[in-house]
């Protein structure tokens, strides 16, 4: 995917849809079409929010099927997302991405192409990270032959230093993964997060990988990927190439509340003010 002409933005804003628990999670309706309407309906009501807020892309996630698949998901998740990205798809124009949690890329990669999307998020592409599934170990080697397979122009936007997880490899690898994770993992972008959902990211830490990036005289895009607010987007977009955003975004600041427009067009706002 060519970044820039996809978002019409050298530094796109990309807002989250969390879907709610989906059938067959532990925390999901008893009635299964129930659930699977609810989350479609959801989907498509807070891409409507974030569409009239103004971000330059949207990103949906299997956000409240906790806990998580460590790799591969089974089926009815898939068909699940699919439908909620459907929606998502049926209410805007925006560009769309698919993440499905923990690191089922191949998944993501199949409704992406089913419903049209732009890109995938993949939170352990390359390498391997200790999380509360056990050891996730990244498959570029896989998802890139899929893409291929597929024939579809889908970006891959992989996590270095994933939230909720810690590496297997001594401390400062985190700067240095991303050319294993841009130059031989082949990412079309980066995303730097911080801890956990909606803590800000170290700001030595995102420095560190951009730096990283430079030296090797790449220009493969780095997103920040958790805990941008207004108040902090100009900063971050004076070092990072764009941000995708959720929590900010949502009412009260909650991450699992509906998206508020008024929130998405504060932070949109304070982003143009640099971009």
């Amino acid at each position: 995917m060519e970044f820039e002409s996809t978002f019409g933005t050298a530094a796109p804003l990309l807002g989250m849809v969390h879907l709610p628990p989906l059938p067959g999670a532990p925390r999901a309706p008893d009635d299964g079409r129930e659930a699977m309407r609810a989350a479609a309906d959801r989907a498509a009501s807070d891409a409507r929010a974030l569409d009239r807020g103004g971000v330059d892309g949207i990103v949906i996630e299997n956000f409240g099927d906790a806990p998580f698949y460590p790799d591969e998901v089974p089926p009815h998740v898939v068909a699940a997302v699919t439908r909620a990205a459907t929606a998502v798809a049926d209410e805007t124009d925006l560009p769309l991405g698919i993440n499905v949690l923990r690191n089922d890329a191949e998944a993501a990669l199949s409704v992406a192409a089913a419903v049209g999307a732009d890109l995938v998020r993949v939170n352990v592409h390359t390498g391997a990270r200790v999380t509360d599934q056990g050891i996730v170990q990244g498959r570029a080697h896989e998802t890139l032959r899929l893409r291929d397979r597929l024939g579809v122009d889908v970006g891959v936007f992989a996590d270095t230093d994933v939230k909720h997880s810690a590496p297997l490899t001594p401390e400062g690898y985190t700067a240095e993964s991303f050319a294993d994770t841009a130059e031989r993992g082949l990412a079309d972008a980066v995303i730097a997060s911080g801890s956990g959902t909606g803590e800000a990211v170290d700001a030595e830490a995102l420095e560190a990988v951009v730096a990283e990036r430079d030296r090797h005289g790449l220009d493969t895009p780095v997103l920040v990927g958790s805990g941008v607010t207004p108040e902090t987007v100009a900063d971050l977009l004076g070092v990072a190439d764009g941000a995708v955003v959720g929590t900010a975004l949502k009412e009260g600041g909650e991450t699992t509340a509906p998206v508020d427009a008024d929130r998405v067009a504060d932070l949109v706002a304070a982003a143009d003010a640099v971009r």
